[in-house]
C-alpha cells in the first residue's frame, strides 16, 4: 500500500454497475484525502449510496477500479475485505442499526469484540467514545429505550471505536430533526477530524453538506465535483 501523503487514501475511477437492466453508476468517480469530508449529493436514485458501497468494498462494481491506499479493492478476496471494512472503515447508517438486544455499551464494543479484544478492555474504549458523543448516560440502555438523536450519536461511537481511516456516513441525519441532525454532524466531524480520519458523507441537505470539504454531485450515475464559490 502506499504511504500516507503519497496520494489520495481512497479514490474510485470510471465506476459502472448496473442491476439487472437497469444501470446505477455510469463512469462516477472521486477521489479521497485523510481527514478530508467529502459530501456526495444528489437526487434519489441517482447512484450515490451505490458510489458508497463500492467505495467500502460492499459492492463489486461491473468496471472500474477502487483503491484504497494504493491497492485495487477488487483485488482482494471476500475474506480480507470483511476484515478491512472491520478494522479500517466505519459506517454510520439512516437510521443508526444497532443491535436491539445491546445496551449502547455493548452495541459500541461490538466491533472490538469481534476483533478478539477482551471485554473489559473493549467497554472501557466503548465508554470513552460515549462521553465524547455526548451519551455517556445512555450507556447501560438498549437502542429501544433512547431518543432518534441519542441512538445515532450511539451509532456515531460505533463507527469511531475503531479508529478507522474512512468513515461511511449514508444520510446520517435522515431520520433526525434539525437540532439533533446538526448535533450529531458537528459531534462526527470533529471526532473524525481528531482522529484524521476522512469521511464520505451522502446526503441530500445542503446544512449537512455544509460540513464537507468538498461537494461531488451525482446524477445518472454520473458524477462531477462543485466548484468552490469565491
Amino acid at each position: 500500500m502506499s504511504e500516507p501523503g503519497t496520494g489520495p487514501l481512497l479514490e474510485a475511477i470510471d465506476l459502472h454497475l448496473a442491476f439487472g437492466a437497469t444501470p446505477a453508476l455510469a463512469g462516477a468517480g472521486l477521489r479521497v484525502h485523510a481527514g478530508e469530508v467529502v459530501a456526495v449529493m444528489g437526487p434519489s436514485g441517482s447512484g450515490k449510496s451505490t458510489l458508497l458501497h463500492c467505495l467500502a468494498g460492499i459492492l463489486r462494481p461491473d468496471a472500474g477500479r477502487v483503491r484504497y491506499r494504493g491497492e485495487e479493492l477488487s483485488g482482494l478476496a471476500d475474506g480480507p475485505r470483511s476484515e478491512l471494512r472491520r478494522t479500517e472503515f466505519g459506517f454510520v447508517f439512516q437510521f443508526g442499526q444497532l443491535v436491539p438486544e445491546l445496551t449502547s455499551l455493548e452495541n459500541v464494543a461490538l466491533p472490538l469484540r469481534l476483533g478478539g479484544m477482551r471485554r473489559k478492555a473493549a467497554e472501557a474504549r466503548a465508554a470513552d467514545w460515549l462521553e465524547r458523543l455526548e451519551v455517556a448516560e445512555v450507556a447501560g440502555k438498549r437502542p429501544g429505550e433512547t431518543s432518534g438523536g441519542q441512538g445515532q450519536r450511539v451509532a456515531v461511537a460505533r463507527a469511531l471505536v475503531s479508529t478507522p481511516k474512512v468513515v461511511f456516513a449514508d444520510e446520517p441525519t435522515g431520520a433526525l430533526d434539525s437540532l439533533n441532525g446538526e448535533r450529531v454532524m458537528r459531534l462526527l466531524v470533529g471526532a473524525a477530524k481528531e482522529t484524521d480520519a476522512a469521511i464520505v458523507l451522502v446526503t441530500h441537505e445542503p446544512r449537512v453538506a455544509a460540513y464537507s470539504d468538498r461537494e461531488i454531485i451525482v446524477r445518472d450515475g454520473k458524477s462531477r465535483e462543485v466548484e468552490p464559490t469565491a
